[in-house]
């Protein structure tokens, strides 16, 4: 058994970067494959990610406690901080950095957390409140940071049920079909998986659009990168900083730190200037390498702790 565990664990550490690099290497077929779906391969990926997480979660398990309201406070303002002090420097650079703070916790970060030792309720309670916070906050931030092509009705009514619907249709599975969401929850490593393909679609979709960007201006994508390199540490430091305070290093870090990044590319692509979406995509790379190097770090523990 403990062989299985660790070889599981070693292919989802390998199972990051290749995803990332079979999304680069195959980004048109990919990207016509997108497109011929009308872009709802992204939307579906999300969908079924956040409704695999929330079978996960009774409602009267649910402990909302100070560190998630002082994280979700974190996202939010931080955002609209970013944005305000980037934006004398360059208007998609500020819209890269928000998009980055604002992202609601990604589905996968509860596996890793768990993975690292984090308390799991802990991480899962606070991915139900920041996808329904975010389902609110997202369109009044767009609205007024975005490009104005869409109105806040209208980015309510494309980001709302996505990040609302998974938690009603996973509750209603629940109470309708209780075998299946046992399985369900039982197997919820299937969202890791779910969310290893959304990767390498919006990899390959982002890789497409760089592509073609012939007049790209190379020292704003390489600032975009920079940027979502310097927010990817201080969100995972801030995030274990707070998790300290209040007993949960791990699941803070991890919570704060670990973005639903295939959410903040499809709203950077769908609600910024697409060129934003660079941010987001850079933080993919960032937040894989954390991931990557504290999952060694905690195998090295591991090891230590048998000798």
């Amino acid at each position: 058994m403990h062989i299985m565990e660790n070889l599981h664990r070693n292919v989802k550490t390998v199972a990051m970067p290749l995803g990332m690099v079979v999304g680069a290497l195959l980004c048109r077929p990919i990207s016509a494959l997108e497109a011929w779906s009308h872009q709802m391969i992204t939307p579906t990926l999300i969908f079924l990610m956040l409704f695999f997480t929330f079978c996960r979660v009774k409602p009267k398990q649910m402990r909302p406690s100070m560190l998630h309201l002082w994280m979700l406070l974190f996202q939010i303002v931080g955002s609209v901080a970013v944005f305000f002090a980037l934006s004398p420097l360059n208007g998609v650079l500020a819209q890269g950095g928000m998009i980055c703070v604002l992202a609601p916790i990604a589905m996968a970060a509860v596996v890793i957390g768990g993975m690292l030792g984090a308390d799991v309720p802990t991480m899962a309670t606070y991915s139900l409140l920041c996808n329904m916070t975010i389902a609110i906050a997202a369109p009044v931030v767009l609205s007024f940071t975005g490009n104005g092509s869409c109105t806040f009705a209208q980015i309510l009514a494309r980001v709302a049920p996505l990040l609302v619907m998974p938690f009603a249709a996973a509750q209603v599975c629940r109470f309708l079909a209780p075998k299946a969401s046992r399985w369900i929850g039982d197997h919820s490593q299937i969202s890791f998986y779910l969310w290893l393909v959304s990767l390498t679609v919006v990899i390959a979709r982002t890789t497409a659009f760089i592509l073609d960007l012939h007049d790209a201006d190379f020292r704003l994508e390489a600032g975009l990168a920079l940027v979502a390199l310097a927010i990817c540490l201080i969100q995972f430091k801030a995030g274990r900083m707070l998790g300290r305070r209040y007993g949960d290093v791990v699941a803070g870090g991890q919570s704060l730190g670990q973005k639903n990044t295939v959410l903040a590319v499809w709203m950077a692509q769908s609600f910024l200037d697409p060129v934003s979406s660079i941010a987001p995509t850079a933080y993919i790379v960032w937040q894989n390498f954390v991931n990557s190097y504290q999952i060694y770090k905690k195998d090295r523990e591991a090891v230590k702790n048998q000798i």
